[in-house]
């Protein structure tokens, strides 16, 4: 079933000190595969070699107790993966682990850099051989190539001819390096356990192993745990900031706390509340499209005075594959995950909250379960974020523009597309005037403007703004 959303990037994890490194790496991406979940690998190091565990398909059915034990020492770093770029294969499955001149090295990286195609040609031409299509495997032969004799110099020197979104955890032997780029576009924190140090996409993954958050890492901060400590540079800077601001709106886990220590939930909840201010209408029941859409739909019922109730239950024990009938079922694939409660539903004027509306196919599959199965006499849809109109090229799986609706269809075209009484969408300016410093986020998904500019292969996705 190909879901109606965007898709997520990556998460990762890292810890520095402790006895069972690896085992805490493991759970902390236990609570990350909600950002991937098309294969994890854990890294670690005993200080003097590396071991390295990975596999396709999900945290806890890739890392059984006897893999587990196959990672012995104090560091590690993990990584979830979704493909963003690069096909979905085990050889592209990270951390990604390289020997060369000053010693082994694996790296985990969310996001996406847009001139990696460029950066890979050159690096061929030059007579690089590359084991993966992914590009973080560009970085590590920047950081070969680099003529610095030290290897934090050589990171900061391949970072430099990179472009586009990273949050990168390094190992090295003895050494846990965290980058951020200098646009802060996806997320990355730093934490304590037991006098141990650990670093995730998103706290929620703290929560789990009982850590304590300490703070961001910067944008363009470069941050080094070794024996000696804990020390950071700022290696890279920006003129602007661009933290991707559908983190909130989507992708970030409710119980996160990110871009700042500001709680998602909180922020979602608010969104709703907007929603309901520039969109009210008369209605029986406000639901929500879960899990996404539920802090959202609660803020609209506070902000309406409408009653709040789960009219959609979702089916949380979907397994990867299915047996789908070919006619035999209609609207299969939402079945299968949503069921609408009649009791709750029928003969009732229902708002649906949801996060956003990306192709519209699933929405128009809602509106008529909701209509059909649960016998509502009217249906209103209300998206808490502003209709999406560009992909995105840093580090989201995103339609290209031609498969997003927004692009090429009005909000009464999508509204009748769906068949809903009526659609409304959250403003960006209401968007905006929820989150701190709104002139620190990427807003590209809807308003087009672009903040890391990128060379023409992603060009073709562009055509329909001109």
């Amino acid at each position: 079933m190909r879901l109606d959303k965007f898709r997520e990037e990556c998460g990762v994890f890292g810890v520095y000190g402790h006895p069972e490194a690896a085992n805490l790496v493991y759970l902390g991406l236990y609570a990350l595969q909600h950002r991937g979940q098309e294969g994890a690998g854990i890294t670690a190091s005993d200080g003097k070699q590396f071991y390295t565990e990975k596999g396709m398909g999900l945290v806890a059915d890739i890392f059984t107790e006897k893999r587990l034990k196959r990672l012995p020492g104090h560091i590690a770093i993990g990584h979830n993966r979704y493909s963003t770029t690069g096909a979905s294969a085990l050889k592209n499955v990270q951390p990604i682990v390289a020997n060369f001149a000053l010693g082994s090295l694996a790296i985990a990286h969310n996001g996406n850099l847009v001139n990696a195609a460029e950066l890979r040609e050159e690096l061929e031409e030059e007579g690089a051989i590359f084991q993966s299509s992914s590009d973080s495997e560009v970085m590590i032969h920047l950081m070969a190539h680099a003529r610095c004799e030290d290897f934090h110099g050589r990171v900061i020197d391949a970072l430099k001819k990179v472009s586009g979104a990273y949050s990168l955890l390094l190992l090295k032997e003895k050494e846990l390096i965290a980058v951020r780029d200098p646009y802060g576009v996806r997320p990355l924190c730093l934490g304590m356990i037991d006098g141990a140090y650990a670093v995730a996409s998103e706290t929620c993954a703290f929560d789990l192993i009982g850590a304590k958050y300490i703070r961001d890492i910067e944008p363009g901060e470069m941050v080094f745990i070794s024996e000696s400590g804990i020390n950071s540079v700022k290696a890279l800077t920006s003129t602007e900031r661009a933290s991707c601001i559908f983190e909130f709106i989507y992708f970030a886990r409710p119980d996160s706390c990110i871009f700042g220590g500001h709680n998602v939930n909180e922020i979602r909840k608010e969104f709703g509340r907007q929603l309901a201010r520039e969109s009210n209408i008369d209605a029986d029941i406000v639901i929500p499209v879960p899990d996404s859409g539920v802090p959202a739909a609660i803020g609209f019922s506070e902000e309406s005075g409408i009653a709040f109730d789960f009219g959609l239950i979702r089916n949380h024990y979907i397994g990867r594959t299915f047996i789908e009938p070919k006619q035999s079922i209609r609207h299969f694939g939402v079945k299968i995950k949503l069921n609408p409660v009649r009791n709750l539903l029928e003969g009732k004027k229902v708002v649906v909250v949801d996060d956003s509306i990306v192709r519209g196919t699933t929405s128009k599959k809602i509106v008529k379960m909701i209509k059909e199965g649960g016998g509502a006499k009217e249906v209103h849809m209300r998206i808490s974020s502003p209709p999406c109109v560009g992909p995105c090229f840093y580090g989201i799986d995103t339609p290209t523009r031609q498969e997003l609706i927004a692009t090429t269809h009005s909000v009464e075209e999508i509204r009748k597309y769906i068949t809903a009484d009526s659609l409304a969408y959250l403003s960006l300016e209401g968007l905006k005037s929820i989150v701190p410093n709104p002139d620190d986020y990427c807003t590209a998904c809807f308003d087009n403007k672009y903040p890391i500019s990128f060379p023409g292969e992603h060009m073709q996705q562009m055509e329909l703004i001109f």
